[in-house]
């Protein structure tokens, strides 16, 4: 099962680190994906842009509006992701755990979230059809 590992952290906070703090913190993301990618789970992992460079779109009346920035109100933001295949959220875990400390104690949370197949998805809604006829 796929499963995206969503990682939040305070943009503020992570901007007043050094460089040489972040560039430590980049080392232990390509050691942790070279380790991902050995035990055959890694298949994604990027960062992100500043919440700054975010557009919205948003639905009123039923037609997209864009906006700026994703405005919520939140302490942390989300700062980039991992894509695993994991045999199950035990495995997932054990990963996020490790992904967890990466950057020497920075705070952050990392939500672990299953990807809803499109194909299984398809199947429940064709089962879903079939009952109803």
């Amino acid at each position: 099962m796929r499963y995206m590992l969503l990682i939040y952290a305070n943009e503020a906070a992570s901007a007043q680190r050094s460089a040489a703090d972040r560039q430590e913190c980049m080392n232990h993301h390509v050691e942790l994906i070279d380790s991902m990618t050995k035990a055959g789970v890694f298949r994604a992992a990027d960062p992100l842009h500043p919440t700054a460079t975010a557009t919205t779109i948003r639905v009123e009346n039923g037609k997209p509006i864009a906006s700026d920035g994703p405005f919520a109100e939140t302490k942390e933001q989300l700062g980039g992701y991992y894509l695993l295949d994991c045999k199950n959220l035990d495995e997932a875990i054990g990963w996020t755990n490790k992904l967890a400390t990466v950057c020497n104690g920075m705070q952050s949370s990392i939500e672990i979230r299953p990807i809803l197949e499109i194909a299984d998805m398809q199947r429940q809604i064709e089962q879903a059809l079939a009952k109803a006829v």
